[in-house]
């Protein structure tokens, strides 16, 4: 039987708004165990913002975290799935555009989800050193 994304996602995604600074975007993270923020406006899906991103993007060119809006610095546009959609098709998208996770939106934009690679190691290989790697971290990120 062919797997859903939604059988696979990390549900309830952390979000942050636009405006938001990345030193609080970055407590958001530590807070939360994970490595990625979607960043929205009003809910809307605008961007993703990883802990990476805030090294590379904004330290390293001497931004100040606590000027520097999240909007600044995500990376827009985010390619998306729907929960439904097979797992495969997501797989093949992060392949294809060299991504290392996913949102999950329904129909009706709501974001319901996350998918990682961590997520996915966990589907094609649960016994595997990279899936308890991704399991302890709680949220596959």
């Amino acid at each position: 039987m062919t797997r859903r994304v939604h059988e696979v996602m990390t549900g309830n995604p952390v979000t942050v708004e636009q405006l938001t600074s990345l030193a609080e975007a970055a407590r958001v993270m530590r807070d939360a165990g994970i490595g990625d923020v979607l960043v929205v406006d009003q809910g809307r899906l605008l961007g993703i913002l990883t802990d990476r991103d805030i090294v590379v993007r904004a330290l390293a060119e001497d931004r100040d975290p606590a000027k520097t809006t999240v909007r600044a610095i995500c990376s827009g546009d985010p390619f998306t799935v729907r929960p439904d959609e097979n797992v495969d098709q997501a797989v093949d998208l992060m392949r294809r555009h060299a991504l290392r996770r996913l949102p999950v939106q329904a129909e009706n934009g709501e974001l319901v989800g996350i998918v990682t690679l961590g997520d996915l190691e966990v589907e094609r290989d649960p016994g595997s050193p990279l899936s308890a790697i991704a399991a302890a971290e709680g949220r596959g990120r």
